[in-house]
């Protein structure tokens, strides 16, 4: 009797003292209830105690999930209890109270089992870890999870994430929690009239996640039915044999959800045929005479009608079969009045894309304009003043971004190598442009062929020695750092900062250009010389002096406009073979000796081969190749280019 009442008092103290360890650990009391779960990490088995620690309301749940996810979770063998743990210097393990976030003792490995989730796992915890880290003291935790739903967006972050946003400190966080918000509650709420509401909110916006949004509400899927559709379906339209449907298609679609019977096909009749062969024979026929199409129509008719085989559908038993049914596009979404939104929103932005893709192509075109008036300006000097056509002008442009390279392997700083190169780039381009006209081009002036002769040996040359010096592998001409990125002004319209940079450069040069024509006196000389060179020799010009000045300032100029098309375009010596044929184009083009129309004809190019690409993109040469017939049909009829030269020049 003693016995059994010490017993009794043992089990009484022992239940007791659980119960006080349950009130003093509530969460340790959860741990213990899933721990069997929380073992087996199975994804199939582990929501539940997933769910029971987030929805617990304790402030440890933000700890234990974390821990958790970490793998940095162990579980005591001796006792069952869970900890987080962290190895010690001499091999231990020292243990940390969930509940009250002491260090409790260490223990050794052997005595511990680490809780190891797998991915998916993981994956939950993260899920459910949002909730927390959504109003975490720390900016970067509150991003990352704002970056946790947009990866895997869910219902379940719909609520949390409206809590966060009142109390959100942080402007631009509380921007993209309120757009978030916005999208969940399009793809998520329960209620259609706040989806409603949401899609309306955000109808004219142009982003990528909102179109991800809205397209799965207008997901249609086929629906086909003997009579009137069940109520309830969110139909889309009826779809008529015929105009919408064909007949064959209406029919594949009975015979998928085995509303009819399949059509045979050879092979599955020869199938059948050869499982039905007995004897030699095949519904009495024999196998020797089934070497005909109409034997084995007629054998297998008989299999047919010996219930052997599945009857053949003719034309009429198809006609029927389609007619006895109705085929409708029924949205996935059950709401008519969230799918009307949808739709409507869809029709807007497409719309709103349509024009930002025009608005983003001119931009595009006007960039393109603006290398090709950059690359052109100085041939409009030699070309289009001085008549010479100098076909290594290429090659200045290629010299220009060499030595933009040469002089980054020198500096360092990117934006410090620059301003030097660009002066730098010029200086080297204006000597050797001012050495060719006095070794090669005083020599040919009014021989035009002989000067496309020479100065196409000059390219080769230049190119060879270019390929000798630096070698045939691409070299880098980095741009400065605050050139990096480009100006986005939506998700659809943007533009590198590069090419704006380039666009202002073409409009200084522009204005450079204009200043020295009209407004110095080597300008007023090149004029004069142009116009009437006996003339202007009579006058105390010196023809030569200006021919040589002038080239040079056109050579310097194609050197500036090498440094700036390297900064996006691969330096190697083919480089300026890939503008010669477009700077001599807009030249021609915009009306030789024009400055104004060189700008007409780089901004008819660049928009005339943007226009190409875009209706052919896959094939950049043949849009070379439209452009170039363009310009050969258009020369025919304004020979003297868009802005042709009025009186005395232009008789010359």
């Amino acid at each position: 009797m003693t016995r059994l009442l010490t017993a009794g008092l043992a089990l009484l103290w022992m239940t007791l003292g659980a119960l006080a360890q349950d009130a003093a650990a509530p969460m340790q009391a959860i741990l213990q209830q899933h721990a069997q779960t929380i073992v087996k990490s199975s994804r199939k088995t582990i929501e539940p105690a997933i769910a029971a620690v987030d929805g617990s309301g304790l402030a440890q749940a933000q700890d234990v999930l974390e821990a958790w996810q970490s793998k940095d979770m162990w579980q005591r063998q001796s006792d069952g209890l869970f900890f987080r743990a962290d190895e010690g210097e001499s091999g231990t393990y020292r243990l940390t109270d969930f509940d009250t976030g002491e260090i409790i003792g260490e223990a050794d490995k052997s005595d511990l089992r680490q809780i190891k989730p797998n991915s998916g796992i993981r994956a939950l915890l993260g899920a459910a870890l949002v909730r927390f880290q959504l109003t975490d003291p720390d900016p970067a935790k509150r991003q990352e999870a704002l970056a946790a739903i947009e990866r895997t967006p869910e219902a379940a972050a719909l609520a949390p994430l409206r809590a966060s946003i009142g109390d959100e400190p942080d402007a631009a966080i509380k921007a993209k929690k309120q757009r978030l918000e916005r999208l969940l509650t399009i793809s998520s709420d329960t209620d259609p009239l706040a989806r409603v509401a949401a899609i309306e909110e955000m109808s004219g916006d142009l982003g990528v996640d909102l179109r991800a949004a809205l397209n799965p509400l207008v997901a249609t899927r086929l629906e086909i039915a003997q009579g009137d559709f069940p109520a309830g379906l969110n139909i889309a339209r009826e779809l008529r044999i015929g105009p919408d449907i064909s007949i064959d298609a209406a029919y594949d679609h009975l015979v998928a959800a085995r509303l009819a019977p399949a059509r045979g096909s050879s092979d599955a009749t020869k199938s059948i045929l050869a499982a039905n062969i007995e004897e030699g024979r095949v519904g009495g026929i024999p196998l020797a005479n089934l070497v005909s199409e109409e034997a084995r129509t007629r054998a297998y008719a008989a299999l047919v009608d010996a219930g052997r085989a599945p009857a053949i559908p003719g034309d009429d038993d198809i006609a029927r079969a389609v007619a006895a049914h109705r085929f409708a596009e029924v949205y996935a979404d059950p709401s008519a009045q969230v799918t009307a939104a949808a739709v409507e929103s869809l029709t807007r932005i497409e719309t709103l894309v349509g024009l930002n893709q025009s608005v983003d192509l001119m931009l595009d075109a006007i960039s393109l304009a603006s290398i090709y008036f950059l690359a052109a300006i100085g041939l409009a000097i030699t070309f289009g003043v001085m008549g010479v056509i100098n076909m290594a002008h290429g090659e200045f442009i290629m010299m220009g971004a060499y030595t933009g390279f040469v002089v980054q392997q020198i500096i360092p700083n990117h934006t410090v190598s620059i301003l030097v190169a660009i002066p730098l780039a010029f200086a080297v381009t204006f000597a050797a442009g001012v050495a060719m006209e006095r070794l090669v081009i005083r020599w040919l002036y009014n021989r035009p062929l002989e000067t496309l002769l020479a100065t196409f040996g000059i390219s080769i040359a230049l190119q060879q020695l270019a390929k000798n010096i630096f070698g045939t592998q691409a070299r880098p001409l980095t741009a400065p750092a605050w050139l990096d990125g480009a100006w986005v002004v939506n998700d659809i319209i943007s533009i590198s900062l590069i090419r704006i940079a380039i666009f202002v450069l073409a409009l200084l040069f522009l204005g450079l250009f204009l200043y020295i024509m009209r407004g110095t006196r080597l300008g007023l000389e090149t004029r004069a010389v142009t116009q009437n060179r006996r003339m202007a020799g009579s006058m105390g010009i010196n023809p030569e002096r200006v021919n040589m000045l002038t080239f040079g300032l056109g050579s310097g100029i194609a050197g500036i406009a090498g440094v700036a098309i390297g900064l996006f375009s691969k330096v190697t010596s083919e480089l300026g073979s890939d503008y010669i044929v477009q700077s001599f184009m807009t030249v021609v083009v915009g009306g030789v000796g024009n400055i104004w129309g060189t700008l007409a004809g780089a901004t008819m190019i660049g928009f005339l081969q943007k226009g190409i690409e875009w209706l052919n993109p896959a094939n950049t040469l043949a849009a070379q190749t439209y452009m170039i017939i363009f310009i050969i049909i258009f020369i025919q009829f304004r020979p003297r280019g868009i802005v042709a030269l009025k009186g005395r020049a232009a008789g010359d």
